[in-house]
């Protein structure tokens, strides 16, 4: 009954389809079921689904051939109208989960940008910031599907505890990297 489905968006770069409407993360700003708008998917054994993923872009300045410095964006997004929620099925407690779903692509977005941070300029830092992006999402994806799997999609109410200690506990472990 409380199997979810998750979606991870692995966006290539900094646009949005449509002019869709994202909602960046946030400490600030928690999920409220208001912000889940997408419809209902009947055939989803799932109460809920949080569309969520990171969206990146760089750019190169270039001098006399050579690579002289670079300029990474990553953030967090929530995509609203590709998340859904079945209100006779849901409670504050699947509305955590689904947060904490949004509080791990955060988390791989502050992991990015630490390890970004460390890069220097060489001939070679297009296809080192496009690796680092490609990690991240795959890092990323099993993450999220271990805590689906490990919380039983929220059922597993001590798992679901331990997991949100050790997220936030990372997100603080990554604080200068955080979402402003």
């Amino acid at each position: 009954m409380y199997t979810r489905l998750l979606i991870v968006f692995l966006l290539l770069s900094n646009f949005q389809w449509n002019d869709e409407v994202v909602i960046e993360w946030s400490n600030a700003k928690k999920l409220t079921w208001s912000d889940f708008k997408g419809p209902i998917d009947r055939n989803s054994d799932a109460v809920a689904v949080t569309a969520s993923g990171i969206t990146f872009s760089f750019s190169v300045k270039e001098s006399n051939g050579r690579y002289k410095s670079f300029n990474a964006e990553a953030k967090a997004h929530f995509y609203p109208e590709k998340s859904w929620y079945d209100k006779a099925q849901t409670n504050d407690h699947i509305l955590a989960h689904e947060q904490l779903h949004f509080d791990i692509t955060e988390l791989h977005v502050r992991r990015l940008r630490h390890q970004i941070a460390k890069l220097n300029v060489s001939q070679s830092i297009k296809e080192q910031l496009r690796q680092l992006h490609r990690n991240a999402n795959v890092q990323l994806a099993e993450m999220q599907n271990s805590y689906d799997v490990q919380t039983d999609n929220s059922r597993n109410v001590e798992a679901q505890v331990k997991w949100s200690l050790f997220v936030h506990t990372e997100l603080q472990k990554f604080q200068d990297y955080r979402s402003q």
